[in-house]
């Protein structure tokens, strides 16, 4: 752990892309690796239990294997020589038999992957239950709309929630629908050190690791790798997004929305009276880190022949990083909307701050839409702003052709929502269906 792991390695994501994360999964693909040879009687079933005994983390110097790893090239050379070590000499030509340094890197990868992405899309699915339960809570709370900064016509906080809930929505199934394959290839793709089987070992290490079984090795083939990138990279974006909305929601001159209080949460050490958004602010620290880290991904792919020089190196920390800093955007974003505090009065309030503003559209639609409709419309907003009066009373003394109770209906929010409640609807039938398969 270090300073700011706090920030950027919340949750339980960041434990499967730690040191030790790798290094078990490394182990595993061997092990895995050892047992599907000896189901197909490429080595002795005694010999397999012996690499699979020896695969165990703690017999390990995570710290040693780091400072090997340098000059060597990568981790898993060193590691494989601790390992032989650690099996009985009768053994040891079994060990990493037809592997090469990249097969067992590049499978535990995408183990790494399987294992981090699991809280991760739990951390998701409590996001869209606390979005969906806003969202039906709040499908008629009537708010300001807001484009480009500015207000714009009514909407509902039901609906800015329901908008939350598709986006993820769509990350979530992103994630879930990742390929994550096995690697095994051997020297340059061919596994020519098993003669012609080694394409055999292929479907039963997939099997013992629960991975995807690829079609051919993927050694400078990029793109699982590039996919799960860009997969969190969306992910990371979503949250960002309503991190941000969160963000604007609970200033001060704003503050409809406020995130969940605890001592010391949110504190400033200068100002006593600070109440900061700790958790949209940390998750968007994460999420600013993270088209970087996903471009890295992309340029890398353009890889030499049979096996790159730098590129495929370049992945290996970035690909935790990625996986660390969206897992730990998901968790502080978790936490503010499961205990999102929503003000309705205030919402309102500033709706109304304008003096009806946001209802020219409205009115424009009562007075059966058009060019001329538009033009009364615009001078009796800019009388309105000019004098400061409410657009009530400008639309009276523009003699527009309205009595005043049909002005007043074209001046209430609550009327002009449009489908609103139809879209909530369909957000909250989608997330039902993702959640229950009916």
């Amino acid at each position: 752990m270090d300073l700011f792991s706090g920030t950027f390695a919340r949750g339980s994501t960041a434990p499967e892309v730690s040191a030790a994360g790798w290094l078990a999964a490394m182990l595993d693909v061997e092990a895995a690796l050892a047992v599907a040879q000896a189901g197909l009687g490429l080595m002795p079933p005694e010999a397999a239990a012996a690499i699979e005994d020896a695969c165990a983390p703690e017999r390990y110097d995570v710290g040693k294997l780091a400072e090997l790893a340098g000059p060597a090239g990568n981790p898993v050379i060193p590691l494989v020589a601790a390992l032989r070590e650690q099996v009985p000499p009768e053994h040891r030509k079994h060990v990493h038999r037809g592997a090469t340094s990249q097969d067992v890197n590049d499978t535990a990868a995408m183990l790494v992957a399987r294992r981090a992405l699991a809280p991760l899309i739990a951390d998701l699915d409590a996001i869209r239950d606390a979005c969906a339960a806003l969202a039906d809570a709040h499908r008629r709370t009537v708010m300001a709309g807001r484009t480009v900064g500015q207000q714009a016509v009514p909407v509902t906080f039901g609906l800015k929630a329901a908008g939350w809930l598709t986006a993820l929505g769509r990350d979530r199934a992103a994630l879930v629908g990742l390929r994550l394959p096995v690697q095994y290839g051997g020297a340059a793709g061919t596994l020519s050190a098993l003669g012609g089987r080694g394409h055999e070992v292929i479907p039963r290490l997939a099997a013992e690791l629960d991975l995807e079984e690829p079609v051919l090795p993927w050694h400078t083939d990029r793109t699982p790798v590039a996919e799960l990138a860009c997969a969190l990279g969306m992910t990371c974006g979503t949250l960002a997004k309503i991190a941000t909305d969160v963000k604007l929601l609970a200033q001060t001159e704003v503050a409809e929305a406020a995130e969940p209080a605890a001592p010391g949460r949110g504190a400033s050490s200068a100002m006593p009276h600070k109440r900061n958004p700790v958790g949209a602010m940390s998750a968007l620290a994460c999420a600013q880190r993270v088209p970087g880290l996903v471009a890295s991904v992309l340029d890398g792919m353009a890889q030499e022949h049979e096996r790159a020089a730098g590129p495929w190196q370049a992945e290996w920390e970035t690909l935790g990083d990625l996986l660390r800093l969206t897992g730990s955007a998901a968790s502080w974003m978790r936490e503010v909307l499961e205990g999102l505090r929503v003000d309705p009065e205030r919402m309102r309030a500033n709706l109304e701050l304008t003096g009806g503003l946001p209802m020219a559209e409205h009115v424009v639609a009562a007075l059966g839409g058009g060019p001329d409709a538009r033009r009364t419309v615009d001078a009796a907003c800019a009388a309105a702003v000019e004098r400061g009066v409410p657009l009530r009373e400008a639309l009276i003394e523009e003699n527009v052709a309205l009595t005043p109770e049909e002005i007043d209906a074209a001046l209430d929010p609550a009327g002009y929502l449009g489908s609103a409640e139809v879209f909530i609807d369909r957000a909250l039938a989608a997330h039902h269906h993702d959640a229950t398969g009916a």
